[in-house]
């Protein structure tokens, strides 16, 4: 079981709206000890969101979908979610009843197509403000609108996935490495990862943007008491490739 992300909106594949969401749901998973396998961003195109919903329904993912749950016209996230599923849109109880009281109230900004999600699911409400969340399985749709959204996929992490958190742990450490290119390390790298089978490495080169000098990243990430031998080693071949290492 991995995790993922599809994030989805016109507004951010053509540059209009800066995408918030990928950096905070990392942050909001690796607080419990989880991660992001996987994200993806989709305009407003109904065929293209069916088609991603039906792959990732067909695996074994946790996914958190962000925006297009609205019922204004480039809003096709709950009719696209139904279509994936085979089933058809119908009007929740809890949401029937959360709009007859805002009617009454004389708040008549929702209308029933406002509470529409796919037939035979669960329905919730954002523990601030009662803009409705639903969930398929694993699939966790959510508003575009970062204050409503974040706290939605926070109360789903620990309503759904409390026996996921801190499962793996994870740490890492890199150094920053002079004087080699990246080819050069290479045979490092897939040596240090046959050795300590807990662990991946990394190389993340630098062409020497403002004005810092040409280097490379170099490090490893995976199983805390791997880590520290793991990059021992590799500080160590660098030496022996004529390559020089500075702590990050």
């Amino acid at each position: 079981m991995g995790t993922g992300a599809i994030i989805i909106g016109d507004e951010i594949i053509r540059g209009k709206r800066e995408d918030k969401h990928f950096a905070k749901l990392i942050e909001i998973l690796r607080a419990r000890g989880m991660r992001l396998d996987w994200c993806k961003y989709l305009g407003d195109k109904p065929d293209l969101i069916t088609a991603t919903l039906r792959r990732t329904m067909a695996s074994e993912d946790i996914v958190f979908s962000f925006g297009g749950i609205g019922a204004t016209p480039d809003d096709h996230t709950r009719r696209c979610a139904a279509d994936a599923a085979g089933v058809k849109l119908a009007l929740h109880p809890d949401a029937e009843a959360a709009i007859r009281f805002a009617h009454r109230h004389g708040d008549h900004a929702a209308a029933p197509q406002d509470g529409r999600i796919p037939r035979g699911l669960a329905h919730h409400s954002e523990p601030v403000q009662q803009d409705p969340r639903f969930s398929m399985g694993d699939h966790h749709f959510v508003p575009g609108f970062p204050v409503m959204a974040w706290p939605m996929v926070e109360w789903v992490r620990d309503q759904r996935y409390a026996h996921l958190f801190h499962r793996t742990p994870e740490t890492e450490a890199s150094v920053i490495v002079y004087d080699l290119p990246e080819s050069t390390v290479t045979p490092l790298m897939i040596e240090v990862e046959q050795r300590y089978r807990g662990l991946k490495s990394f190389s993340l080169p630098s062409m020497g943007e403002a004005g810092v000098r040409r280097h490379i990243e170099l490090g490893v990430r995976g199983a805390p008491e791997e880590v520290t031998p793991a990059i021992e080693q590799m500080k160590l071949g660098v030496a022996a490739l004529g390559g020089r290492w500075e702590e990050k």
